[in-house]
């Protein structure tokens, strides 16, 4: 059987950063590795951070947009699909931070998956600045994502001290007993910096798998969630971290989760990945000039003017 891990975790947490350790790790241990990339968006931006891990013999699949479940469910099976005949021996999924964990374990209960696959690590990412004043839904996103995780990580703890991440801690609990879950954390909650993660660390992560807590299912669908994007936007790097940091300080543009995409600037690619936490530009090997914002009950027309141009979705 194919083990198949979740690295799950809310809009902007992280996800991305943690899984390229962790598909590093297993290809150092000589294991073939899939990932299924699934990103909210229309554009799947996300996939192209992962081109170092494809150069290293990674196959990787992809399924992008906000289409509805049942579709969506179709397209995450056919994937799947494909990787347990490509002869992967490790398969790890990176869903979008608004993700119904469910489709998940339901999937691997589902023929033919059923018959290839069985649930690995189940590790969900929560960022160690999360807003404390999120809406319901997103308190219950977050909660979704914590309460049948092996490992609770929390991201950028190097930054902050310990009255952070207790309020940290605190915010996911709350969220976890708002939906009648009530698991204590304690006992899975990684607050170690990822730069000192050593490779017992990561091997323990590989082998955490993953917890069954019920808790109250309140949503079917994404509500109020949506996304807009800009193509050939031709910003100047300076220019695009100024309007990705804008958004989250207006409310009237809605309440952004997540500003991402590729700038180039002096003929060298960067990427720009911008949250409520600050804003992060790096060098890219690879880039497509756009931007997307993520967030919810965003007023695309303002968006749109803000951005001087004609938005793509």
């Amino acid at each position: 059987m194919i083990k198949v891990d979740l690295i799950t975790g809310f809009l902007g947490s992280g996800k991305t950063t943690f899984l390229k350790k962790y598909v590093s790790f297993l290809l150092k241990n000589n294991i073939r590795v899939g990932i299924l990339e699934n990103d909210y968006g229309a554009v799947n931006v996300d996939v192209m951070l992962l081109d170092e891990l494809e150069k290293s013999g990674c196959l990787i699949e992809s399924v992008a947009g906000a289409c509805d479940r049942d579709c969506h469910m179709r397209r995450f099976k056919t994937k799947l699909i494909a990787l347990a005949m490509s002869g992967c021996e490790r398969v790890v999924i990176e869903p979008s931070g608004l993700f119904d964990t469910d489709e998940f374990f339901d999937s691997l209960r589902e023929e033919p998956l059923d018959r290839w696959y069985e649930t690995g690590s189940v590790i969900a990412v929560a960022d160690c600045m999360q807003d404390k004043n999120m809406s319901e839904f997103s308190e219950y996103m977050l909660a979704s994502e914590c309460a049948n995780a092996g490992r609770i990580i929390l991201s950028k703890t190097q930054l902050y001290g310990n009255d952070v991440i207790a309020d940290t801690v605190s915010t996911i609990q709350k969220a976890l007993e708002g939906c009648g879950c009530k698991r204590d954390i304690s006992g899975v909650l990684v607050t170690k910096p990822w730069d000192e993660f050593s490779n017992d660390d990561m091997k323990a992560f590989t082998l955490c798998g993953s917890h069954n807590a019920g808790f109250i299912k309140k949503y079917r669908d994404i509500e109020g969630f949506s996304t807009v994007y800009f193509m050939n936007t031709g910003l100047s790097l300076q220019d695009a971290a100024k309007k990705a940091s804008a958004l989250f300080m207006d409310k009237q543009y809605g309440s952004i989760f997540r500003v991402k995409g590729f700038v180039k600037d002096c003929d060298e690619w960067y990427e720009l990945n911008a949250s409520a936490g600050g804003t992060r530009i790096a060098p890219s090997s690879v880039g497509q000039d756009i931007i997307i914002v993520i967030g919810e009950n965003i007023s695309k027309e303002k968006i749109n003017d803000f951005f001087g141009g004609i938005s793509n979705g």
